[in-house]
């Protein structure tokens, strides 16, 4: 799967993008230097329940984009 098909797949299920989730990982504090990708993937599987695959393209948007 591309990782424009896990985005595309996490905004059908959540009707999120990453925007969004850069916004929301803001407000909890998780955008920051040396944040881990346990610490992000958990956050949404808990709130979000994103699986493993689709949590890591988040966490890839986030580290890509310099965030963390």
């Amino acid at each position: 799967m591309s990782f424009q098909a896990y985005i595309d797949n996490i905004r059908a299920k959540t009707g999120k993008g990453p925007d969004d989730f850069k916004q929301l990982a803001e407000e909890k504090g998780l955008l920051k230097p040396g944040t881990k990708a346990g610490a992000i993937v958990a956050w949404l599987k808990e709130d979000f329940d994103l699986g493993h695959g689709h949590s890591m393209a988040i966490y890839k948007y986030f580290k890509d984009a310099g965030l963390i």
